[in-house]
């Protein structure tokens, strides 16, 4: 009998035709519902997913027959890592596939902010037009800090590497780099704090991670901090972000990922917080799309086949 597999999410075809190749019934659902999962999950050898489906103790426990969870990206807070160990369930993530995207959104989003692009895209096409009020700021000579130096850390840093600036990493869990990362220094936290004019996270959510960018975190920024998110939006407090940004803690923020990536769920207090936020002119905001591209499609796909057939 062949190994059933239940995909999902949208996924580039390479992936289901590649599964399919090497003998596995694969199930593509890309509309399927978190609700319907528990009645599928005892013939499942493996599934493939995305943040929509949480694959919770409860769950692996249903799933008898599981051997490997997919993740479509790179976020594992989704699962329970521990008990799929236990279970003798392999998990895949793929940040590979799209840690080149995310680089480069997080890089052309600190670019739009410098230069207002945003801000005075909108106004000329009201036919206003103001260039005194618009003047921008080069990051030519700053300090970048990369807080987070795994796939897409280190993809932010090779961006860098032929601008004239200074690179500083901070990462516990990375204890050696390649060669080619000789032009980034190395720091603790608070050496990173006190010397980054431009701090861009690059971090998983963990109980260690959650809320890190808060008041104690900004005020410990050196003043005027440019902050970068493309990881998780959990990371950084946002009712604590925009007071660092009214308070000119914060020279500016450029987020792809919030607390709440629901708007349709805000509470009152969410609206009241996100409005504010939306309304500030030194913020440049994305739907969580950083690793949104055609090419990270398919290089998620490619990375998770690889992966999954080396299970054989």
């Amino acid at each position: 009998m062949k190994k059933k597999v239940l995909i999902t999410d949208y996924v580039h075809p390479i992936l289901i035709e590649g599964l399919n190749e090497k003998g596995y019934d694969v199930s593509y659902e890309p509309d399927f519902q978190p609700e319907e999962l528990n009645d599928i999950l005892p013939s499942l050898y493996g599934i493939v997913i995305n943040s929509k489906i949480k694959m919770t103790a409860e769950r692996i426990d249903l799933a008898e027959t599981l051997k490997f969870i997919g993740r479509l990206g790179s976020g594992l807070e989704i699962i329970d890592l521990k008990y799929a160990a236990k279970r003798a369930v392999h998990v895949f993530n793929s940040p590979e596939g799209n840690r080149n995207a995310v680089a480069e959104h997080a890089l052309g989003m600190l670019l739009c902010l410098s230069n207002n692009l945003i801000k005075s895209d909108r106004e000329v096409r009201q036919k206003i037009w103001k260039r005194e009020e618009n003047r921008g700021f080069e990051i030519s000579g700053m300090t970048v800090g990369i807080l987070g130096f795994g796939n897409t850390g280190q993809s932010f840093a090779r961006k860098l590497s032929g601008w004239t600036l200074d690179c500083v990493y901070c990462d516990p869990y990375v204890l050696n780099v390649s060669e080619d990362f000789a032009y980034i220094r190395n720091v603790s936290l608070d050496q990173l704090l006190q010397d980054s004019d431009i701090i861009s996270l690059h971090l998983p959510l963990t109980p260690e991670t959650s809320g890190m960018v808060n008041k104690d975190f900004i005020k410990a920024c050196k003043q005027g901090i440019i902050i970068i998110n493309t990881s998780r939006g959990s990371v950084v407090n946002t009712a604590d972000l925009i007071w660092g940004l009214k308070e000119k803690y914060i020279k500016g923020a450029c987020l792809d990922v919030f607390e709440n990536e629901k708007p349709h769920n805000f509470t009152s207090e969410e609206h009241q917080l996100y409005n504010e936020l939306y309304s500030m002119d030194n913020t440049v905001l994305s739907p969580h799309i950083a690793g949104w591209t055609a090419e990270s499609l398919r290089k998620i796909a490619e990375v998770l086949l690889l992966k999954v057939s080396m299970l054989g």
